[in-house]
């Protein structure tokens, strides 16, 4: 089916096809947001030609929907510029139109609105040879398989999530011999470089025949699976905290307290309300760890489930476990109580594999926190990452993403590096890197798997304390946003009616409610009116309704003053926990001065906007925006290009909020 260059890969329902685009799609009015995943909001053809598929004389590609992203990043490439953004509900890959085995493409494409393609092409069917059996094998390099089976038309992505690690193809087996020379040269190459631990000892290296009675290995598994990554740069520090010998569990930064408080009865049959989270375990599956340490990792997560007290209207709680690749155990509405899950936990085997903690991550913040798995919208997200030792990738990216989306990570280390160790490990203080805050609230090192059963009570006292688990709060849900609207006479009907779209379009990116972002309108002229307060309208739908409702008012333009009157009649109303910004629209010179009421907002923490629009004057909006001015004020000839600047404004908004100190 041939497309327009204007069509979005958010109006085709269909999750996987093929389809022609014409010449001429590339031109900045086709707007493209992201690089090498793009937001289902972006022309199709023209993110076909940012990543090079296609050129600007057309061609046939292949589009695969996949799910959202918590951000994406805007690049110039292929001679067009894309656009980065927060946040968005649904991507789609783009690549070369030739068709996949095994997947039949339609002739007509289905839209989500009325517009339908109508064509003659026959359907391309691709069968597998059959003797293409797909095995669950471990791997050390991960193999793309985007997940195509979505609802494309539901705000939440429904993606059908794959275990990575099927996606594998079984290695071909290997005579005992070349199993010989290659563990041999796998050891010689990286010797001394990863700790395998036996039962009683730490930094002793195994043979293969040792491994396979301790550590649960197969003889026909390499050394090098259970290795740390030799091409992997040496870092010499680590964690601060380190236990020492001798010391004691109340010198470690743990209060009797903590250690003493009461587990809530069993008995609750729908949980301890106390504690409503919704809690994902990050387990590690790792040769490294062995069988028997395996084992008491399993039992720690058993009595962590029996100290929270799981339940419909408590904690919730799913497992993944990472070794090479991570995969979900159970999701969050897998068990909804204590005794189930206990015995879930007791049947889990072990991945083996390397200990690729920050892909586990990465997986987590895509998948794991679904309204599909049984994510709730009022329950904090948090993750506890066990670590034996050191992962064996980079974590702190995908910890940052994983953060911006509103997951409070925490990390449980066990049996840190040593000073003869720290050369192995590939990101120096990698905690530090990962956690919510680096308080010391965050993160818990153990010295031994032994002494796992000490830290349960301090853990849950920790993962419960709502109030303390800051991460929830992210730039789309954590605000107090006013609208200060310049509704004067050069302005007209037409033009406010636009004004009010792109309100509207900067709104519906937020998550609103009353204990998240709320949403107030201020209109002036010479006199000012309170369109909205923030405790007027608590959910997305009503604050839309009430923007569209707003008439046109027509006057003079005292922008001074209704800077002072949007301080006093809303963000002196805002909540304390709220992030006060105020955006400020404007087609003109001010009748009054800007600067002093513009100050006095800026003093009281509230953070600036301005937004011009054909005769507005440059000096004045920088004077209204908060400092830097580059980055809170925007200029535009006319109202019809205001649109260009929802996505930068909102960017700029997550940007500022998510370089705040983690300290």
């Amino acid at each position: 089916p041939q497309i327009d260059c204007d069509v979005k890969a958010g109006k085709i329902i269909n999750p996987e096809f093929i389809a022609k685009c014409p010449p001429g799609c590339q031109d900045v009015k086709y707007r493209v947001y992201g690089t090498d995943v793009y937001a289902s909001f972006s022309s199709v053809c023209n993110a076909a030609i940012h990543s090079g598929v296609i050129d600007n004389a057309g061609g046939k590609i292949l589009v695969q929907k996949v799910a959202g992203h918590s951000g994406y990043r805007g690049s110039f490439s292929n001679g067009v510029r894309s656009l980065s953004l927060p946040r968005w509900r649904e991507s789609f890959l783009v690549s070369e139109g030739k068709p996949r085995k095994g997947v039949t493409y339609p002739s007509t494409l289905e839209y989500s609105s009325s517009k339908s393609t109508v064509t003659h092409s026959a359907a391309v069917i691709v069968n597998v040879p059959t003797g293409d059996t797909i095995h669950k094998q471990h791997q050390t390099s991960p193999v793309l398989k985007p997940a195509t089976q979505m609802a494309t038309t539901a705000p939440t992505p429904t993606t059908t999530m794959m275990d990575p690690s099927t996606t594998a193809l079984k290695p071909t087996s290997t005579t005992a011999p070349t199993k010989t020379t290659t563990a041999a040269a796998a050891a010689k190459a990286r010797s001394g470089l990863h700790r395998v631990r036996d039962i009683g000892q730490k930094n002793k290296h195994l043979s293969l025949a040792s491994l396979s009675d301790h550590a649960g290995i197969q003889r026909q598994e390499p050394v090098a699976t259970f290795q740390r990554a030799a091409s992997s740069p040496a870092h010499l520090a680590m964690e601060t905290d380190l236990w020492k010998p001798g010391l004691s569990f109340f010198d470690t930064g743990f209060s009797s307290k903590e250690e003493l408080n009461p587990k809530p009865p069993e008995s609750i049959s729908q949980g301890n309300p106390n504690c409503k989270i919704d809690l994902s375990f990050l387990i590690d599956g790792s040769w490294s760890i062995g069988k028997r340490r395996f084992q008491l990792q399993k039992q720690f997560l058993s009595n962590i489930v029996q100290a929270l007290g799981i339940g419909s209207v408590g904690p919730l709680m799913g497992i993944v476990q990472y070794g090479n690749d991570p995969s979900t155990e159970f999701n969050l509405q897998t068990y909804t109580n204590s005794r189930d899950l206990r015995n879930a936990i007791e049947k889990i085997p072990q991945k083996g594999g390397l200990s690729n903690v920050g892909k586990a991550l990465s997986f987590v913040n895509k998948n794991f926190f679904l309204d599909a798995n049984g994510n709730r919208r009022g329950a904090p997200n948090v993750v506890v990452v066990m670590v034996d030792g050191w992962p064996t990738d980079r974590v702190e990216e995908a910890s940052r993403l994983a953060r911006e989306s509103g997951i409070n990570i925490f990390f449980v280390t066990i049996e840190a590096a040593a000073e003869s160790e720290k050369q192995n490990v590939i990101e120096p203080k990698f905690v530090d890197k990962a956690v919510c805050r680096t308080n010391g609230f965050y993160a818990i090192n153990v010295p031994s798997w032994f002494s796992l059963h000490k830290v349960v009570q301090p853990l849950v006292k920790r993962i419960c304390d709502t109030e303390r688990l800051v991460c929830s709060k992210t730039c789309l849900n954590s605000a107090d946003i006013g609208f200060v609207i310049d509704g004067s006479s050069s302005v007209g009907t037409s033009n406010f009616r636009t004004v009010l779209q792109f309100v509207a379009n900067i709104s519906k990116e937020f998550e609103i409610s009353d204990t998240d972002t709320r949403i107030g309108a201020v209109q002036y002229t010479y006199e000012q009116r309170l369109e909205f307060s923030f405790d007027k309208y608590s959910t997305k739908q009503d604050v839309l309704s009430a923007i569209k409702r707003i008439s046109y008012w027509s006057g003079g333009t005292s922008t001074g003053a209704a800077i002072s009157y949007a301080s006093e009649q809303l963000f002196s109303k805002s909540k304390p926990n709220k992030r006060k910004i105020m955006i400020l629209i404007t087609d003109g010179r001010s009748y009054d001065d800007v600067r002093v009421p513009a100050m006095a907002a800026h003093q009281n923490g509230v953070i600036a906007y301005s937004v011009g629009i054909a005769w507005a004057a440059q000096d004045e909006l920088e004077a209204i925006a908060t400092d830097p001015d580059k980055e809170h004020s925007f200029f535009v000839d006319e109202f019809d290009n205001l649109y260009r600047f929802v996505n930068q404004l909102i960017q700029n908004i997550c940007t500022e909020f998510n370089s705040q100190p983690r300290n």
